[in-house]
């Protein structure tokens, strides 16, 4: 599929409750050893709205199938990205960077001054999306994601208010997630 097929042509929204369904099934189908659970999702957004909302979290929906997701908390100055997700058939459109830009957005929405993600050291695909949004490679958790004990390479943008994505490059999209510590299985 072509970008202007696909990914221009999905919609991004706020996840809602009845969202979790449908991502639960991309979920498992994409992480099925470290899937989140249903209460996970729940408990974020729970955390999603009101005054004190401190999550962002999105669905990208075309034609009543939801085909990609992600989320992000902020506190205090600091956004961490939890979660993004792309439905294999969506690979290479463009929605990861879609996704990404809008908890960018989200983040600078939030006032915050830095971002921060782990990511699989050997999802390199993400890695290429995370640098060409700027973010840099500051350290390492050791054993990270489990089953396999993979490690975790931490990235860090430090103003998601001017994100500048590389765009002569294709876009390698999302095969992977990125969470943060406080919400991984």
């Amino acid at each position: 599929m072509t970008e202007s097929a696909t990914s221009a042509t999905s919609v991004l929204r706020e996840m809602r409750w009845w969202d979790i369904d449908p991502v639960l099934r991309m979920e498992r189908e994409l992480f099925p050893e470290d899937a989140w659970s249903r209460g996970m999702f729940w408990s974020e957004l729970a955390h999603a709205r009101g005054p004190g909302a401190s999550r962002r979290y999105l669905v990208a929906e075309q034609d009543g199938r939801v085909v990609g997701y992600a989320g992000l908390v902020a506190s205090g100055e600091q956004a961490d990205v939890q979660t993004i997700a792309v439905a294999r058939d969506h690979w290479g459109t463009g929605l990861g960077a879609r996704l990404l830009t809008e908890l960018l957005r989200a983040a600078t929405a939030f006032e915050c001054t830095e971002v921060l993600l782990e990511c699989r050291v050997d999802n390199t695909r993400a890695q290429r999306l995370y640098e060409r949004f700027g973010f840099e490679p500051i350290g390492f958790r050791r054993g990270y994601y489990q089953p396999g004990n993979v490690d975790a390479l931490v990235m860090r943008l430090t103003d998601p208010a001017t994100p500048v994505p590389d765009t002569s490059a294709p876009d390698p999209s999302v095969p992977g997630t990125e969470r943060g510590t406080d919400n991984h299985a």
